[in-house]
C-alpha cells in the first residue's frame, strides 16, 4: 500500500484535505464562470449598441430621388446671369406637367412642389451654370425629395396611421404613390451624406464640413503633440536626473492623463480664446485643445516604449564609444518607435471622439460649408453628432446614427492601424 504522507507526516488523502481541494476547484470554476459571464455581457451590450445604430442609421445611407424632365424655360432664365433665374417657378411648372389634372390652385401647387427638396432648385441651377447652353431645352434631372416623402418611401411613415396623426395627408401620399407607379422614384446611395456640408433640411445635410474639420483638428493635434510628447518623454526617461523635481513632473503628467476632457476645454476657452483672441470654432484651436489633452498620453506611451528597450542595447552602444545622444537617437529611439506610434495613434483616436472640449470653444456652430483652412469656422464629427441629435427634425434621427457609425469606422480603422504596427514592427526581447 502506497504511503500518502510526506516527510512531515501530513496525510494528502485525509478527508479534510480532499474537502479543501474541492473548495479550491469550485472557487476556480466560479471565477472562470464569472469572467466568461462578464465577457458575454460586455459582448451582448456591444452588439446591442451596434444593432441599434445600424437599424436606425442604415436609412440615411440611401436617399429618395425624383426623376423628372425639366424644361429650362428661357422666360425664367437669363443666359447672361444663370444664377439669378427663377428656378422655383421652373420646378412648379415641371410638377404641373407631372399632374395635369390637379387644379391650378396656389395651395394645390404648393403641395406638389413640397414633394421636392428645397435643394432641388440649386441642383438645377448648378447644372445650368455649368452649361448655359441647356437653356431652352428639356433636361432630365434626379433631384432629392423632401424629408417627409423620403421617410414615407423608406417606410418610416405608416400610411395606415389616421390622417390627423400624420405629417402627410391622404392626397399627398396618393400623389407620391402615383410617381412611384410611373417609375419616377429612385433610391440611390446617399453620397451627399459625405459630400454635403450641414443643412437645416435633413435630406441635404452631410458630414463633409465635420470630416474636414476633424481632419484639420487632428492634423494640428498630431503636429503639436507628437514632437513635444516624444521630446519630453526622451528627456524625462534618458537625460533627466532622478530627483524631486523630475518625480514631481512625472506625477503631474500621470495626473493630467486622468483629468476630464472638459477641463482642457475650459482652459482653451480662457487662454486661447480669452487671452490670445484666437478665432472661435476654428479647427486649429480645436487641434491645440486636443493636443493638450493628448500630450500626457503620448508622453506616458513613449516612456513605456523606451523602458521596454533592453539595457544591453544602451550598454553595447556605449561600449563601442557612442555618446549618450547617439545611443538614444541612433539605437534606442528606432527600436521604441513602433510602441510610440501605437500610443500616438490610440491617443489621436481618443481625441477624435472627444466632444466636450470642442463644444466649449464653439465648434458646434451651424456651418453650411466645409472649411478651406484650419482657421475657418467648422464643426467636428462628435460635435456634428451632438447638433443632429439635438435637432427636432425626425429625419436627423437616422443621420445621427449614421454619423456615429462613420465615427466608429474611423476609430476602428485607427485602432486597427495601431495593432498592425505593433504586430509588424514590435520586437520580442
Amino acid at each position: 500500500m502506497t504511503d500518502q504522507t510526506n516527510n512531515t507526516g501530513f496525510d494528502w488523502a485525509s478527508p479534510s484535505f480532499q474537502s479543501h481541494m474541492k473548495k479550491r476547484r469550485r472557487s476556480q470554476i466560479q471565477l472562470k464562470l464569472l469572467g466568461l459571464g462578464a465577457i458575454a455581457i460586455a459582448f451582448m451590450m456591444l452588439m446591442l449598441l451596434i444593432t441599434s445604430l445600424v437599424s436606425t442609421g442604415y436609412h440615411a445611407f440611401t436617399q429618395t430621388h425624383l426623376k423628372v424632365e425639366v424644361f429650362l424655360d428661357p422666360e425664367h432664365l437669363d443666359p447672361a446671369k444663370p444664377a439669378r433665374g427663377n428656378y422655383r417657378q421652373i420646378l412648379t411648372d415641371t410638377m404641373k406637367t407631372q399632374f395635369p389634372d390637379v387644379p391650378d390652385d396656389r395651395a394645390e401647387l404648393r403641395k406638389l412642389t413640397s414633394i421636392l427638396s428645397n435643394g432641388a432648385q440649386f441642383t438645377i441651377r448648378d447644372r445650368v451654370m455649368e452649361n448655359p447652353d441647356l437653356i431652352g431645352e428639356t433636361v432630365q434631372f434626379n433631384v432629392p425629395v423632401a424629408d417627409t416623402y423620403d421617410q414615407l418611401n423608406k417606410g418610416l411613415i405608416d400610411p395606415d396611421t389616421p390622417e390627423e396623426y400624420r405629417r402627410l395627408k391622404n392626397d399627398e401620399i396618393a400623389n407620391f404613390e402615383l410617381l412611384k407607379d410611373r417609375g419616377a422614384i429612385t433610391e440611390p446611395l446617399n453620397t451627399a451624406l459625405l459630400t454635403n456640408a450641414d443643412s437645416r433640411f435633413p435630406e441635404l445635410a452631410g458630414l463633409k464640413g465635420a470630416l474636414v474639420g476633424s481632419f484639420y483638428a487632428l492634423l494640428t493635434c498630431f503636429l503639436l503633440s507628437f514632437p513635444l510628447g516624444i521630446g519630453a518623454a526622451i528627456y524625462l526617461e534618458e537625460f533627466a536626473p532622478r530627483n524631486r523635481v523630475s518625480d514631481l513632473i512625472e506625477i503631474n503628467i500621470n495626473n493630467l492623463a486622468a483629468v476630464p476632457s472638459v477641463v482642457f476645454g475650459l482652459l482653451a476657452l480662457a487662454v486661447f480664446l480669452g487671452w490670445f483672441g484666437m478665432p472661435r470654432s476654428a479647427p486649429f484651436v480645436g487641434g491645440m485643445t486636443l493636443a493638450l489633452m493628448t500630450l500626457p498620453t503620448i508622453i506616458i506611451a513613449t516612456r513605456a516604449a523606451l523602458k521596454a528597450v533592453p539595457p544591453s542595447i544602451r550598454e553595447a552602444a556605449l561600449a563601442v564609444g557612442a555618446s549618450k545622444q547617439q545611443v538614444v537617437f541612433g539605437h534606442v529611439l528606432p527600436l521604441a518607435m513602433p510602441g510610440i506610434l501605437t500610443g500616438t495613434i490610440i491617443g489621436l483616436a481618443q481625441a477624435l471622439g472627444e466632444t466636450a472640449p470642442l463644444l466649449l470653444i464653439g465648434m458646434n456652430a451651424f456651418i453650411t460649408s466645409a472649411p478651406s483652412t484650419p482657421f475657418d469656422s467648422a464643426t467636428a464629427l462628435p460635435t456634428q453628432i451632438f447638433i443632429w441629435a439635438d435637432s427636432p427634425e425626425r429625419g436627423f434621427v437616422s443621420r445621427t446614427s449614421a454619423a456615429i457609425l462613420v465615427l466608429l469606422t474611423f476609430l476602428i480603422m485607427m485602432n486597427a492601424i495601431a495593432i498592425f504596427l505593433r504586430q509588424k514592427f514590435e520586437r520580442k526581447w
